[in-house]
């Protein structure tokens, strides 16, 4: 079977980082639990996991409170019995139903040395075929999952896949950012890629924002891949090493992306995820009328 026609099954989620942009709330609480109204930021990435076609779920964890991640996507036999006993049949449904997502999984960064480290510890659970990777911190809204836009252009030319946006100059310097050539539609051909450059050296405008279709071929890369100045192993730096081997593909997606990771971020999520909702938005938006700011 060859690349293009192997179906992709595997998503991969880095959730090993202290979070520490929400100190105190997560000195014992993972960020990636923290919720968007009544739902924990790590399950929107796990429900466009599942709407893309991907059924296993690896979770690269890391000490301490993660264990919560995994908790939250297993059965939990003595609420779904008490919500049973009380008849809360609505609560217990959606409670089953996280369980029933996907098959779950998960492996242990035993240090905080990377995106690249971390992607090379679901080695062994992702085996030879190429996988999703979605970083949580980056929840987008998009009537096709970004992801599987992603996929679609992996099935039609192979290789790894890169989900990009163009931001501002200024922030710039915070993303791994292509150089590509349009190949059709919203895809390029990527021919340069430079993590975190500064402004006035960035080779263009588009940076990598928290999805990626990746090849086995990646992971003997990452493992000769040297940390940065950070003490860091990059995963830009392995796929610029990759790119001297094949092609490599960039789309710029079509949705709303939400950075999570930062607080302001999280904040207008949070408002834009609650006036969305049938049972809040309306009352919700009443009182962000009546606030006088």
């Amino acid at each position: 079977m060859t690349e293009r026609s192997r179906p992709v099954t595997k998503a991969v989620f880095p959730v090993a980082g202290l979070g520490t942009r929400f100190l105190p709330a997560t000195k014992v609480q993972p960020k990636e639990m923290l919720p968007l109204v009544d739902t924990p930021a790590i399950q929107y990435g796990v429900e466009e996991a599942v709407a893309s076609g991907l059924t296993d779920v690896v979770l690269v964890t890391g000490r301490g409170a993660k264990r919560s991640i995994e908790d939250h996507f297993d059965s939990a036999i003595e609420l779904e019995h008490f919500l049973d006993e009380r008849g809360k049949r609505e609560e217990l449904a959606q409670v089953r139903a996280i369980s029933e997502l996907a098959t779950v999984s998960s492996v242990r960064q035993r240090e905080p040395l990377g995106l690249g480290h971390a992607i090379l510890c679901a080695r062994p659970l992702v085996g030879d075929e190429a996988f999703g990777v979605f970083l949580p911190d980056d929840i987008i809204v998009a009537r096709v999952p970004c992801m599987r836009q992603l996929l679609d252009v992996h099935a039609r030319h192979g290789g790894p896949v890169l989900a990009v946006m163009r931001v501002p100059r200024q922030e710039i310097g915070r993303y791994g950012v292509i150089a590509g050539t349009p190949v059709g539609g919203n895809v390029l051909e990527v021919h340069d890629l430079v993590e975190k450059p500064a402004p006035a050296e960035a080779p263009s405008d588009l940076a990598i924002i928290g999805r990626y279709v990746l090849t086995p071929d990646l992971f003997p890369i990452l493992a000769e891949t040297p940390p940065d100045a950070r003490g860091e192993i990059q995963v830009t730096n392995g796929l610029r090493t990759l790119l001297e081997r094949r092609k490599i593909f960039a789309v710029e997606f079509e949705g709303t992306r939400h950075d999570t990771g930062e607080k302001l971020g999280f904040l207008k999520a949070t408002v834009e995820f609650a006036l969305a909702r049938p049972d809040l938005g309306p009352a919700f938006r009443e009182y962000l009328k009546g606030l006088r700011l």
